[in-house]
């Protein structure tokens, strides 16, 4: 089956609009404007559940494997990260001393003591990362801040093919059931549950609706009909609640409340609507990105923890809008080079893997 370049594409566009998301508001958090920040989530984690959907099926075997491979290679990511996190920290405490090391973490804003280290790994913080408990990496905080995506992604994936192999029929009442519970619990604040309940109730209805539109064209009349929706949602949202509203979008997104998900149409109608219209013929740079979405998924996390000393040296030396574009472009180049580094890992890892099963397959 022909691989469809127009879901590589929009996969790229997403992983460069995280990208930016995430150089906004870690680092940018000393230097960008609020709008800005704002802005930066009208293309956001959304538009991947939503590809999910346009690209999954009810193989349950098939979806299965893909997930087991997924969490292999997650495992052999933050293996890696551990690692690397723990000898920055014993080395760095050797080289440079306690001062230099207490003035790197602080950019962080992370506390350093000699207490910090033990003189073996904390092995128990690596066995939450392979569970999924994404306890902070001091060395690389963006890394675990961005992991919430895939543990929602892994049980969204899960209990959608069991609908879509079990329930074909009956889709839409799992799609009515999803944003029913979503309107109810944002509605009435006090029975919003805690944990990954909120996010997978909203974000499982949106891959069920994807996977409705699979194949097919999304009617011109309903961009125009949303588009019109959501402008005039926004001016009585302005009108009413005010300006504030608006600043603290980022606010809702975790987990996702009403003024965020209004916000995610913008992006998603647009996804529909070029879906099955804009045919991409040829690979370039984007379907490059999209092909290999989780590596620079994965890599954007170091990038964007490694650019805060940027900013942090030239935030007063320019304008914070060409300083923004300077950093993105920045983050970008790093994390380029870090995925191509992470996929040779992923290679090391799964070879090793082989390896040992070939080994322990003779004894």
């Amino acid at each position: 089956m022909k691989r469809d370049l127009y879901i590589d594409f929009a996969k790229g566009l997403a992983t460069l609009a995280i990208i930016f998301i995430h150089t906004v508001f870690w680092s940018g958090q000393f230097y960008v404007k609020t709008e800005f920040r704002v802005l930066s989530l009208l293309l956001d984690v959304p538009l991947f559940y939503a590809l999910s959907g346009l690209t999954s099926g009810g193989n349950i075997e098939k979806t299965l494997y893909r997930l087991l491979k997924l969490q292999i290679t997650y495992m052999i990511f933050v293996t890696f990260l551990f690692f690397t996190d723990y000898f920055f920290k014993v080395l760095g405490m050797q080289i440079w001393g306690l001062e230099a090391m207490q003035q790197f973490y602080s950019t962080f804003g992370t506390k350093y003591t000699p207490s910090s280290i033990s003189t073996f790994p904390q092995w128990q913080n690596l066995g939450n990362w392979y569970l999924h408990q994404y306890t902070m990496c001091d060395t690389f905080p963006v890394v675990m801040g961005s992991f919430w995506y895939l543990k929602v992604y892994y049980i969204l994936t899960v209990l959608g093919v069991l609908i879509l192999r079990f329930f074909p029929k009956h889709i839409v009442w799992f799609i009515a059931l999803c944003m029913g519970y979503t309107l109810f619990i944002n509605l009435n604040p006090a029975y919003y549950p805690s944990g990954q309940v909120g996010y997978v109730a909203f974000y499982l209805g949106l891959f069920l609706i994807a996977h409705q539109l699979k194949g097919k064209k999304l009617n011109i009349r309903w961009t125009y009909f949303l588009f019109s929706l959501w402008v005039l949602a926004l001016i009585i949202l302005l009108n009413t609640i005010g300006y504030d509203a608006i600043m603290k979008m980022n606010k809702s997104k975790f987990p996702p409340k009403l003024l965020y998900i209004f916000w995610s149409v913008f992006s998603l109608t647009l996804l529909f609507t070029f879906y099955n219209r804009l045919k991409i013929s040829t690979p370039n740079f984007i379907t490059q990105i999209g092909n290999q979405a989780i590596f620079y998924y994965f890599a954007q996390g170091i990038s964007s923890s490694l650019i805060y000393f940027l900013v942090v040296a030239l935030k007063d030396s320019m304008h914070w809008f060409v300083l923004m574009i300077l950093v993105f472009g920045i983050n970008i180049i790093l994390a380029i080079i870090i995925s191509k580094f992470l996929r040779k890992l992923d290679t090391w890892g799964w070879n090793t893997l082989e390896k040992l099963r070939l080994l322990t397959s003779r004894i």
